[in-house]
């Protein structure tokens, strides 16, 4: 009797054991409001972690939640559950200016607070909300005793991968910032990456992993611990600490899009619902516009910033900008190099800019007036070197100059390397990042400063996009990624065909991009540049007003390069500003088709790109009203249309359209197709043939 005995007390001792492992996790479910998506919220023997999972299946495993912080415990363990609670959201709200004009923000939301069992306990609060296309989560550090201060050195936040999916991505800590061209792996194959990151699974599920709301924190990058699992890297100060705070603080959202298409990527602005909605009370000043300006020449070496003889920014040359501009309806005119501080090497003489000075050869009292007289309004331009003690110091007087003159737009610039900036009073020789929340700060102070003067931004050089142009809607438009310039000077070549169809899944999540469309003489005939030009046919670069979204577009090429050309008539007739938007084909890499219905009418404007290969893509009207008759014109490529060979045949045509038509979109290589529907009238139904 003793052998089952003891079996009998391994037995009992092994079900006590579990029972009592058992004991010590806690979890919590919360769903999407259509069911699909579970979050979980775990408190394992007192360590916090998520899960997520959509129709059964996980999207991220197990992953861990905390901090590590300079000269004190880390605050991921020790915790019990002191509360927790449930709510539901939803509401539409409308955008001022945007992509879609109505949003609707339906979520369901879970906040847990969290409190240590030491003798000082501190307190931690999660909150998770979960929409039907992905969720956010932050932390809350609230007001309290035992902690007060902190110097984060580590968010211990993960995202552990249910699969090796297939990746976009571009490497973080670079010299040039986010201006890399994107590679494709497997997850197991990435190095430290920037956000928004993009996956599609073998499951054919969409994912991408990105941030909301970034205020006063270091930005996420996402850094590779095994072969799938990922951890939140946050962009440290020159000292080696993440972020420097005071109690009571919130994190930035940590977002993760779900999608069952690469399009509905696209469509979903989950990001946006995240951020707080508009802080500036009366936005009838933001105004989306199309531009012209005195730029390309300079990336072209056929003018320069500098002054000299090749000098662009010339009292004649904005007139001349300004007469084209008045002649074709494009509302504004950017003028660079205008003011002193480009000669030498103003890479590294950021001191030199003065924003308040033009160069001898250009008359501000001139130029604004003629342009006022035209009905032009001036854009103007700060470019920093990334000297940010000499902005800030001027930044004031710099917007009120602008003001002066009528002019309430700014392109601002921050050309330098990605980790020299010099924080302001700063002898220790210290130098920051382009990402850490030394510059988020910064580009925050700059965004609430043009607020206060009533000033729109258009930002090169940027913090990445996180949604913050909801609650500041001035916030219009920023670079933050290899833009059409790299074509005119890039010693690879230039962007390749297929990257304009990966921006829209990857960079554009995030946010507009100021990509500079619209140039014509893709083979620079009128420049010596032997071993560059754009690598796309001439109906592609109209496609990109649409598949590329920016509430500020501009018409980049030489003013001259447009004279006398049909084409153009696209670019004059386009809208930056939207009613609808819809994503009719879509492959990460290879093409995508999107249509957009302008806000102000009752026209829709359809983009279709493709890579290095010639495809045809059957597109249904049916998002057209019923009962209509529509006209399509069509800017097509041409029959022997190939960006290499043949870049500019282009084909121009009319035709009757309605929502039971079918369009045989043909994409030359690295081509595309620009198409403006507009309603027909009695004549045209009579006249005009039907598709």
């Amino acid at each position: 009797m003793k052998r089952p005995l003891k079996l009998f007390t391994i037995i009992l001792l092994f079900f006590l054991f579990s029972q009592c492992r058992q004991s010590t996790e806690e979890r919590i479910n919360i769903s999407s409001p259509d069911g699909k998506i579970t979050v979980a919220f775990i408190l394992n023997n007192g360590v916090p972690y998520y899960q997520v999972s959509r129709s059964g299946k996980d999207i991220i495993k197990t992953s861990k939640l905390g901090f590590a912080f300079k000269d004190a415990a880390p605050l991921d363990r020790n915790l019990i559950l002191v509360g927790d609670q449930e709510s539901s959201f939803d509401e539409t709200w409308t955008q001022p200016w945007g992509e879609v004009k109505d949003i609707r923000n339906n979520y369901n939301e879970l906040r847990v607070r969290l409190k240590e069992t030491t003798d000082n306990p501190r307190k931690m609060n999660l909150v998770f909300r979960v929409y039907d296309d992905g969720i956010g989560f932050r932390y809350e550090l609230p007001e309290q005793e035992h902690l007060k201060s902190v110097q984060i050195t580590d968010e211990e936040t993960e995202f552990n991968l249910a699969g090796d999916h297939k990746a976009w991505w571009i490497k973080a800590y670079q010299w040039n910032r986010y201006e890399y061209l994107f590679q494709s792996s497997p997850v197991s194959e990435i190095d430290t990456v920037h956000t928004p990151f993009t996956m599609e699974t073998k499951d054919g599920l969409f994912l991408s992993i990105h941030e909301a709301a970034l205020t006063d924190y270091s930005s996420m990058t996402l850094a590779r611990k095994n072969k799938t699992d990922l951890e939140c890297d946050l962009v440290p100060w020159s000292d080696g600490t993440k972020v420097k705070r005071e109690t009571p603080f919130v994190t930035p959202w940590r977002t993760i899009q779900i999608a069952e298409t690469a399009g509905d990527l696209i469509t979903s602005y989950l990001i946006l619902n995240l951020n707080e909605p508009n802080k500036l009370g009366d936005v009838s000043w933001i105004k989306p516009a199309k531009y012209v300006g005195i730029w390309w020449g300079m990336h072209l070496g056929i003018y320069t910033w500098a002054s000299g003889e090749k000098h662009g920014a010339t009292t004649a040359n904005a007139k001349r900008y300004i007469d084209f501009a008045a002649k074709h309806g494009i509302p504004g005119v950017l003028i660079e190099g205008w003011n002193v501080g480009w000669d030498g090497d103003w890479l590294k003489n950021s001191d030199l800019f003065n924003f308040t000075t033009p160069y001898d050869d250009f008359n501000m009292d001139t130029v604004s007036a003629y342009a006022a007289a035209k009905g032009v309004k001036i854009i103007g331009h700060h470019e920093t070197s990334a000297g940010i003690a000499n902005y800030e110091r001027q930044v004031d007087d710099a917007f009120r100059y602008y003001l002066r003159y009528g002019i309430n737009t700014i392109k601002t610039g921050y050309v330098g390397h990605g980790q020299n900036i010099i924080p302001v009073g700063d002898t220790t020789g210290a130098r920051e990042w382009h990402h850490g929340q030394y510059m988020v700060r910064h580009y925050r102070k700059i965004v609430e400063k043009a607020a206060k003067y009533k000033i729109m931004l258009d930002v090169h050089e940027p913090i990445k996009d996180t949604g913050i142009r909801r609650t500041y809607p001035n916030m219009m438009t920023r670079e933050g990624a290899r833009g059409q310039e790299y074509n005119a000077w890039s010693k690879d070549g230039g962007n390749p065909p297929d990257y304009t169809t990966i921006l829209p899944f990857t960079r554009l999540l995030a946010g507009p991009m100021d990509f500079t469309p619209g140039i014509f003489d893709l083979t620079f005939k009128k420049a010596n540049r032997p071993n560059n030009r754009v690598n796309t046919t001439l109906a592609k670069q109209l496609a990109l007003y649409v598949t590329i979204y920016s509430p500020l577009q501009m018409a980049a090429d030489l003013i001259e390069n447009y004279e006398n050309q049909p084409a153009f008539q696209f670019i004059e007739d386009v809208p930056v500003d939207w009613q609808d938007t819809k994503v009719l084909h879509a492959k990460i890499g290879d093409y995508i088709t999107v249509a957009r219905k302008d806000r102000n009418s009752d026209d829709w404007y359809i983009g279709s790109i493709t890579d290095e290969q010639g495809r045809t893509l059957e597109t249904k009207l049916s998002f057209l009203d019923a009962n209509r008759k529509y006209v399509a014109e069509i800017y097509a490529d041409g029959a022997d249309a190939d960006w290499k060979t043949n870049p500019l045949s282009i084909d121009i045509s009319k035709a009757l359209v309605d929502n039971t038509t079918t369009l045989r979109i043909k994409l030359a290589p690295g081509g595309g197709q620009a198409i403006r529907i507009r309603p027909a009238t009695k004549e045209e139904i009579i006249s005009l043939p039907r598709y």
